[in-house]
């Protein structure tokens, strides 16, 4: 059952119905959840239209000016033939409010999961990256911020301390692990140098992508933000260093048909690996007041749970301690 007092209780199937009606689309009852956590996803059916895809902003996750400028963003892109999901403009704006809620409706875009075990696959996503950072780097962000140590690392882990999250016997062994992972960290940025932060899509794993025979598609910007290109790129990857650096050779022989790679920023793959464990670990502990996270994810905060993130972190500060990928 929803908790009442959490801000998505009142978010009632019949309150999202009535909240695509307001925009001018006539909704025909048909309504399935998909899958998102942050936000709320729902692909609904339209009376003598296609179906469309609605989108229920996480409330005071991010301002208006923070939504409208990933919605910028992606038109942006998509006014250069970059296929990305961008928000339909309906009477004139992107983005919408219904009964406090705020949301954007994107077109229904088919699709099956990437194959990024193929070659050719992982060429065309780094084509299609370096196109959307070529874009990305003509400008910056003005509202939101950089992934960087102190937003994805030192903020995550003072969160976590803060809030009691670990079993009192495991405190000492985390916080330790913890003060290495983001020492390694640091020392692979100081390593890579002055590196250019641009604007990313932000969290471009396989789940973002649908493909199609015309190649990829990419959604859900909602993590958009300032960062290094390979931020990207490292998500794609997967398997025994081996396995990953025939993988970014392919990825880079792509991107660079449009984007010119700085190799200095493979010195930061495995630290933003590294940020984004922390990260996670801090999202879950944020989000655990949402009913839908103790449902979706029961093995959070258990021993076992922490134990293996301290696991995860001493491989990751022996990882960073190694020589890079090379360009």
């Amino acid at each position: 059952m929803m908790n009442s007092s959490h801000p998505y209780s009142a978010l009632t199937p019949d309150c999202a119905l009535d909240a695509l009606d307001s925009t001018g689309f006539k909704a025909d009852g048909r309504l399935l959840a998909l899958n998102s956590y942050e936000n709320r996803v729902y692909q609904m059916g339209v009376e003598d239209a296609a179906p469309v895809v609605v989108k229920f902003y996480r409330p005071e996750r991010w301002s208006d000016a923070a939504i409208l400028e990933e919605h910028a963003f992606t038109a942006e892109l998509a006014a250069r033939e970059i296929p990305v999901v961008a928000p339909l403009q309906l009477n004139g704006a992107t983005l919408h409010t219904h009964a406090g809620f705020r949301f954007a409706v994107y077109p229904k875009q088919g699709g099956r999961m990437p194959e990024f075990e193929r070659p050719d696959t992982l060429r065309r996503m780094g084509r299609f990256l370096g196109r959307i950072h070529a874009v990305g780097a003509q400008a910056d962000s003005a509202q939101r911020p950089t992934l960087d140590v102190e937003t994805f690392g030192y903020a995550s882990r003072d969160f976590l301390r803060a809030g009691n999250w670990l079993p009192p016997d495991l405190v000492a062994a985390w916080d330790s692990v913890v003060e290495y992972a983001l020492a390694g960290v640091a020392h692979c940025y100081e390593r890579a140098g002055n590196v250019r932060a641009i604007r990313l899509h932000g969290d471009c794993h396989a789940g973002n992508v649908l493909w199609t025979d015309d190649g990829p598609h990419f959604v859900d910007f909602d993590d958009s933000r300032m960062g290094p290109a390979v931020q990207d790129l490292w998500m794609l990857l997967s398997g025994e260093r081996d396995e990953q650096q025939a993988q970014m050779t392919e990825i880079l022989t792509g991107y660079e048909d449009f984007m010119e790679f700085d190799p200095r920023e493979l010195h930061l793959v495995e630290a933003l690996r590294t940020l984004r464990l922390i990260h996670y670990a801090a999202w879950l502990a944020r989000r655990w007041g949402d009913p839908a996270f103790p449902a979706a994810f029961p093995w959070f905060n258990t021993q076992q749970y922490w134990q293996a993130r301290i696991l995860e972190l001493r491989e990751q500060i022996a990882l960073m301690d190694e020589p890079p990928l090379v360009a």
